[in-house]
């Protein structure tokens, strides 16, 4: 099984930028999307051979989810069950036979972290969510996650220090979201590799000169963790400010 997830930072944009042919070059079984920016109807994407699933916000043109699957799910479910968070569009879960799959966009804490508490409230019901769907079958979460675990995970890990995506607050609780039985697919595979990340600034020239973040994951239940062949940050892949990631599992 390939799974691979991208947050394209607008998809009508990202389409307008070679997503259809990133589609199909990365030939995944589940293709997850964050950051969508859509409401219904706004777009009609011919993706053959796959199931397509939305999740939009009420608000136009922000946040939004979508997976694309070649197999049709048992069942879908959308949000995480809190309608302060569900009205933004930021979760999909696809149960399948023998897993469940949640693509998310983690709320931004903004610049001057004014949404920190809010998307800290979001942590700890995501979190509950996933220890309750794992208790019935292996889960396997991706998106973009909105923080940088550990130093190194971006490039300026000193000078930005408490800027949102790096608070002592939001990395705790990727820390705490690990400890409860979970694993970060990137980091079991390469835990001392440097230099890869999947978001860059628009700033000039700082996607040329790699000073990025971690901040995209395929977080994988602890007791499939044996099963993950490969977890692969596609970097030289344009159309968004973040790159996409992949992950191959024996599912």
């Amino acid at each position: 099984m390939r799974l691979v997830s991208w947050n394209v930072n607008g998809l009508r944009a990202c389409v307008g930028k070679g997503f259809l042919e990133v589609f199909q070059n990365l030939d995944a079984d589940v293709f997850c999307v964050q950051e969508t920016k859509l409401q219904e109807g706004q777009i009609a994407l011919e993706l053959e051979g796959y199931h397509q699933y939305w999740n939009y916000a009420v608000k136009k043109g922000y946040s939004g989810t979508a997976v694309f699957t070649k197999e049709k799910p048992k069942s879908v479910s959308y949000g995480i069950g809190k309608d302060e968070y569900d009205v933004e569009g930021r979760a999909i879960t696809l149960e399948f036979e023998s897993y469940y799959l949640v693509n998310v966009y983690t709320p931004n804490s903004q610049r001057d972290l004014a949404r920190l508490g809010y998307r800290l409230v979001w942590e700890d019901l995501l979190k509950d969510y996933l220890l309750e769907l794992g208790e019935k079958k292996p889960v396997i979460l991706t998106g973009d996650l909105n923080v940088a675990h550990s130093e190194i995970d971006l490039k300026n890990a000193k000078s930005n220090r408490g800027n949102s995506g790096f608070t002592d607050e939001e990395r705790q609780k990727m820390t705490e979201l690990l400890e409860s039985g979970f694993v970060d697919s990137f980091r079991h595979l390469h835990p001392e590799l440097t230099d890869h990340y999947t978001w860059w600034s628009y700033m000039s020239r700082v996607r040329e000169r790699n000073i990025g973040w971690r901040i995209d994951y395929f977080i994988v239940q602890s007791s499939i963790a044996d099963k993950i062949k490969a977890a692969s940050i596609h970097s030289e892949i344009m159309g968004s400010d973040h790159c996409p990631i992949s992950v191959e599992i024996d599912l």
